[in-house]
């Protein structure tokens, strides 16, 4: 069974995860890690914390000498910040002026009645998305076990509020990581930033989209045998458990609607004697199963909810109207929202692809998935009699 969990507040003494279920021997680079979760504190339209934090991942199990053990995996990231927040925040005698005023669009209110708390404090220190530093590292170390099948994932920025670059079927991973935005496209990128700065100057905030693909993908990976089994339900499910994420479509989504059935289809045709498709409109899943296709998803992110000039609100004890609180925050965090779908995407697929190859030790699971292949290239092949 792959499994992983997170656990840690904001502001208070660390972040720590733990995930089961990898093969034994699987070579972690540490210093990836480490380069992946600077790369989530990046990107044009960030806030002051993300020059207080400098993450970096701590192992405390599952590992030795850079090898996977094959036991749960316990790691940690400490929150530079704590220190600055230690009266508030000590899981011992923290204490402090309660906050009241939740914001619309937040965990605050529905968090505080849910759990019975009087300080909004207790629910949104969870709700943040300094939480997804950990899912971020958790998902580059599934991106290791990934790519040793030979399964990589990247993503770009599609969308920043109303900036929108056009579609783009293959695109270079460095033009991505140099863009300030995460744009390949130069034009869209200067305008997505002039955009950012006029939230900014307005005290607003911009949400947009993001595109994540997955290449390398086996034939095969989840099943039409059970609702919650089929592909494209785990990979949905796993980003929009994700903070500010609105909407998923895989493929051509929403745009389907409007499609007769010829146009939304891809065609079965032969390049000698290879099977091949003359389009992905279904985004690289079909029945709930990858069908060999690039998976394209496209992740809808709301802007997020806290804002300079805050949005009206109430205050939950005084009974009064009041404006929302008003926290330390980002005005457009889809660039970094992008990474962290990355990294969800790599969780949602690490179970599947190890339901389907199994194996104690990655040299087993590599094993498993090379007589995979194997006997599906001569599933149709002519038996000697003919039959």
């Amino acid at each position: 069974m792959f499994r992983y969990l997170t656990a840690g507040e904001s502001h208070g003494p660390a972040l720590v995860g733990i995930l089961e279920g990898l093969p034994a021997q699987l070579h972690l680079d540490v210093e990836r890690i480490d380069a992946t979760l600077g790369r989530r504190q990046g990107g044009y339209g960030r806030g002051k914390r993300m020059k207080i934090e400098l993450d970096q991942v701590e192992f405390l199990a599952g590992l030795r000498g850079s090898y996977t053990l094959g036991s749960p995996l316990a790691v940690m990231i400490r929150n530079r910040d704590y220190k600055n927040n230690r009266d508030l925040m000590d899981p011992i005698t923290g204490a402090g002026k309660p906050l009241t005023n939740p914001r619309p669009g937040h965990a605050d209110y529905a968090g505080a009645l849910k759990y019975r708390q009087r300080d909004l404090r207790n629910v949104l220190e969870l709700a943040s998305a300094r939480e997804t530093a950990m899912r971020v590292c958790l998902g580059e170390i599934c991106a290791q076990f990934l790519e040793a099948l030979g399964i990589t994932t990247r993503s770009y920025v599609h969308r920043i509020g109303p900036v929108e670059v056009g579609d783009i079927e293959d695109f270079s991973q460095e033009d991505v990581e140099r863009s300030d935005v995460r744009c390949p496209d130069p034009k869209a990128e200067r305008a997505m930033i002039e955009a950012i700065d006029k939230a900014k100057e307005a005290g607003d905030t911009l949400g947009g989209q993001y595109i994540v693909r997955v290449d390398g993908m086996p034939v095969g990976i989840g099943s039409n045998r059970q609702p919650d089994t089929r592909l494209d339900g785990v990979l949905a499910g796993a980003l929009m458990g994700m903070q500010t994420v609105k909407a998923v479509e895989v493929g051509l989504g929403a745009d389907v609607a409007s499609r007769s059935g010829s146009a939304a289809h891809d065609s079965f045709s032969l390049n000698e004697a290879q099977v091949v498709r003359t389009s992905n409109r279904a985004g690289g899943i079909e029945g709930g199963m990858s069908n060999g296709q690039p998976i394209v998803l496209r992740v809808s992110v709301k802007p997020i909810p806290t804002l300079v000039k805050p949005l009206p609100s109430v205050n939950l004890q005084e009974k009064t109207v009041a404006p929302a609180t008003v926290v330390r925050s980002d005005v457009c965090v889809v660039p970094a929202a992008a990474i962290v779908g990355e990294a969800m995407v790599r969780l949602a697929l690490a179970g599947p692809v190890l339901e389907k190859y199994g194996g104690d030790s990655i040299e087993e699971t590599l094993d498993n998935l090379q007589r995979s292949n194997a006997a599906a290239s001569v599933l149709f092949d002519r038996s000697p009699t003919g039959a």
